[in-house]
């Protein structure tokens, strides 16, 4: 006897989960259950409320190779925790070298986490109708956050353990402004002083994220600045320099090494920053459990790469225990293509060389990206751990121009309500891309994406789209290739 969901779900929330009647011989009550899942992923279009995770994730832990240690920027030898403490407070230096599978999430952390956590996976069933796909979609929305990113999940803890070792300052770099307000809104409910550099390609984009900052009581320079002397060797070479996130790095690097009360931190990159951010991954299990669902292909931007790690890391554990096989593919700019054009060697992660060298994909740590809208992902380098899975075959890359990511953007706006910030509407374009192939095979895929903040301060980037103004900027290979040439040759 074939059951109709009517007959199955005579009671209960828009789910169909909360409660039964069953309307069925009970011979026929398996065969309801089995029911039940295929159910919830018909009809809802949220995953119901799950608890915040209380651990971070360690991938490196799980990796049948170990990714290739930090190098000394003088000595090109590995590394030691005494080399880092002049930037990093002790806590955080201990997370980056963990090979613990599993950090506790402190109660402070969690309690702060608890104003915009868990996120919700939302099934995208309008714009599967508008690109009339078979595929299922489903997005994780990090764009809740008080600061409008993913970029809380690690400005909260990275503020936090600076308070608990008695650091007064806190001196970082932003490109498009989600860090930097990140580690503002973190900073101010720790007391804590927060400066921050700004790429200047953004810094005069988005004035509106300047203001956000100051809001919250952080100080804004554009970069290149005049207050380092690693902005003023750019600023002499080129006083129109549109910055880049590795110029503003360096300032922010200087600043912390020669002051003694004062720490720096970083939104991206490192690896105790992509820990934080696997409260992503947790929670979107649950929630894909939840739905019934399993994802056939795991969908995310990628500059620096914390968004994206945070969401495919769990999902690559689940993998490499054999219970899931899905496609992870990471999604770059076509102008600052880190993944798919550079090269995977020892580089530095700041342009002036202050920082450690780190084995990972590069384009060149003096390469500046052109002033893509995008400035979160002009990134001249890729994180370590991502080069590394890249490296091992977990995942793979593929580079989008701005101006598709910005027509696909449109798509999902008038279809799901929400702009989405430049850097996701990467990851919305090779969406669109994999739900079409769907379209012409008839395959009826599970596709996962990282939505990760809203586009609110960036609107004038849409403007331009809108009135013809956006245009593909290509990156050019012999400046990659001048770059390229410059990047140190350790033996190690």
């Amino acid at each position: 006897m074939a059951l109709s969901l009517p007959s199955l779900f005579a009671k209960g929330d828009a789910y169909g989960i909360k409660y039964f009647e069953i309307k069925t011989k009970p011979s026929q009550l398996k065969l309801c259950f089995s029911c039940r899942t295929r159910a919830k992923a018909a009809l809802s279009t949220r995953s119901i409320s799950i608890e915040v995770p209380r651990q971070w994730y360690n991938l490196v832990a799980d990796l049948p190779i170990k990714p290739p240690p930090p190098l000394h920027p003088k000595t090109f030898q590995p590394i030691k925790p005494e080399d880092l403490s002049p930037l990093f407070c002790n806590e955080l230096i201990k997370q980056e070298a963990s090979i613990d599978q599993f950090i506790d999430i402190p109660e402070e952390v969690l309690d702060v986490y608890s104003l915009w956590r868990p996120t919700p996976l939302i099934r995208a069933k309008r714009w599967e109708k508008l690109l009339d796909t078979p595929a299922r979609i489903y997005y994780k929305y990090e764009g809740g956050s008080p600061a409008g990113s993913h970029k809380p999940n690690t400005a909260v803890p990275q503020a936090w353990y600076n308070k608990m070792e008695n650091v007064k300052n806190v001196v970082t770099e932003t490109g498009a402004g989600q860090w930097g307000s990140a580690i503002s809104f973190a900073c101010s409910l720790f007391g804590l002083n927060c400066e921050v550099w700004q790429v200047r390609a953004s810094f005069d984009q988005k004035p509106y994220r300047k203001m956000m900052m100051q809001t919250w009581g952080a100080k804004v320079h554009p970069s290149p600045s005049d207050l380092t002397e690693a902005g003023r060797t750019i600023l002499r070479m080129d006083p129109s320099s549109p910055g880049s996130l590795g110029i503003a790095i360096s300032e922010a690097v200087e600043i912390a090494a020669t002051n003694a009360d004062t720490k720096y931190c970083l939104g991206s990159v490192l690896n105790h920053v992509l820990l934080h951010q696997t409260v992503i991954g947790e929670e979107c299990i649950k929630q894909m459990d939840d739905f019934g669902e399993t994802p056939d292909v795991i969908i995310g931007c990628t500059g620096g790469g914390s968004n994206f790690a945070g969401l495919a890391f769990p999902f690559i554990r689940e993998k490499l225990k054999g219970k899931i096989n899905p496609l992870i593919r990471a999604v770059e700019p076509a102008a600052c293509p880190s993944l798919t054009k550079g090269v995977y060697a020892y580089d530095y992660g700041d342009t002036a060389g202050m920082t450690p060298l780190m084995k990972m994909h590069t384009l060149g740590h003096d390469f500046i990206p052109d002033p893509i809208h995008a400035g979160g992902l002009r990134y001249h380098g890729m994180a370590p751990l991502i080069s590394h899975v890249y490296e091992l075959g977990f995942m793979e890359a593929i580079s989008i121009p701005q101006t598709e990511c910005f027509k696909g953007a449109l798509q999902f706006a008038r279809s799901e309500g929400l702009i989405p910030a430049p850097e996701p509407t990467h990851a919305i374009a090779a969406t669109i891309r994999e739900a079409l192939r769907c379209k012409e095979t008839g395959e009826s895929k599970v596709i996962l994406m990282a939505m990760c903040g809203h586009g609110h301060f960036d609107l004038s980037s849409y403007d331009k789209y809108l009135q013809g103004g956006l245009v593909d900027l290509s990156f050019s290979e012999e400046k990659i290739k001048a770059s390229l040439a410059k990047i140190p040759q350790p033996l190690f």
